[in-house]
């Protein structure tokens, strides 16, 4: 509902007939609407996190890794694309570009520890920082996910973005 008619068309009395609930429920977890969007932002991220740490295994190596985290990505990211627009406006509107950074915190250490993991076994350069590295490979695969499925006429080029971005990934990373 929110991604139809926009946060500031949305009341609050609008979201609890949706959801079901009283509306002295819907405070008791929530300020405002506006504290809805950290926490869809939220939910979107830990349902991506999930399948990441479900369909990838420690034992594969860092690129086959990188390969179902950037195929997940773009997945997550075509079946929110709805939303994704809502949770970044409301992010400006809101100023809480600080609780985003805080929603990653999980994902990005996951994805630090398979980077460190590769740099021990030097399936990836030793040379960069494993913090940054996280940081920059998730903004990357975000950005381009996003391209295709917010930005472009159409998403028929999805795979070749995702091949692209590997082949760029790996140009990048390998020793």
């Amino acid at each position: 509902m929110l991604s139809e008619k926009g946060l500031e068309k949305t009341k609050v009395s609008d979201v609890v007939q949706e959801a079901g609930v009283a509306q002295g429920t819907f405070y008791l977890y929530y300020q405002s609407k506006n504290a809805l969007i950290p926490a869809i932002a939220d939910n979107m991220l830990q349902y991506m996190l999930n399948q990441m740490k479900t369909h990838i295994s420690p034992q594969d190596t860092f690129f086959d890794q990188m390969e179902k985290i950037v195929g997940i990505t773009f997945e997550t990211t075509h079946l929110y694309r709805e939303v994704l627009g809502l949770c970044y406006s409301g992010m400006a509107v809101t100023g809480a570009f600080l609780e985003w950074e805080e929603i990653y915190k999980p994902y990005y250490h996951w994805l630090e520890e398979r980077i460190a993991a590769a740099q021990l076994k030097g399936e990836i350069r030793r040379d960069m920082r494993v913090d940054m590295i996280a940081k920059i490979v998730v903004e990357m695969m975000e950005g381009v996910a996003e391209q295709v499925y917010l930005f472009e006429e159409s998403s028929s080029n999805a795979l070749i973005y995702q091949q692209e971005l590997m082949a760029f990934v790996k140009r990048a990373l390998t020793p």
